[in-house]
């Protein structure tokens, strides 16, 4: 085993990385946290202080992505329909993953292959709708349509989000959660 130093660069980069390379090799349930720390050279307390489990190593942008959604969504000019609000917080979470296509399919195929991944999964996209939707009802959107509008978004999202990750198509995530969107306007009459 190599030397086990806290002080070389990039600690929590070489930590997501070994726990991805790991993860596709022997499976996520059959990988440690003392094997993720082995493989990048650190200790289980270097990891311990970037990530509270094994799990956060695939969900640990999932706040940044949130508060990026809430954001938007607050800022976001009046007056603009509820749903018009959504995809502009879409657009900017499509943005910020947009960079990172082969990282996203590799951790998309590592929650693919757990149960308990993809309700975590759920929960943290949960977690965005109701969040938008708290943000929405903030501007003086009346309920239900505030949840209706996070809740349809976040599906349009999550299927644009499947198409760029798994698709062989080309095209950015932008893109993609336009035409969700777009798609979702037909879908309710709103040409």
């Amino acid at each position: 085993m190599g030397c086990m130093s806290r002080w070389e660069p990039n600690a929590r980069g070489r930590l997501e990385n070994a726990a991805m390379a790991l993860y596709l090799e022997a499976g996520f349930e059959q990988t440690t946290v003392a094997d993720i720390a082995e493989r990048a050279s650190l200790t289980e307390r270097t990891f311990f202080r970037h990530f509270s489990d094994k799990r956060e190593v695939l969900f640990s942008g999932a706040s940044a992505l949130q508060e990026l959604m809430v954001v938007t969504v607050r800022d976001a000019p009046a007056p603009i329909a509820p749903l018009n609000i959504i995809a502009l917080a879409l657009n900017a979470a499509g943005s910020m993953i947009g960079e990172e296509r082969d990282r996203s399919r590799l951790r998309q195929q590592v929650i693919d292959a757990n149960d308990d991944l993809k309700e975590r999964e759920l929960i943290k996209l949960a977690a965005l709708a109701s969040a938008m939707a708290h943000e929405l009802r903030d501007r003086g959107v009346d309920e239900p349509t505030a949840s209706l509008a996070a809740e349809v978004g976040i599906a349009a999202f999550r299927i644009a989000f499947e198409r760029w990750v798994r698709g062989t198509e080309e095209g950015d995530l932008v893109q993609m959660i336009g035409e969700s969107v777009a798609q979702l306007s037909v879908i309710t009459g709103q040409q």
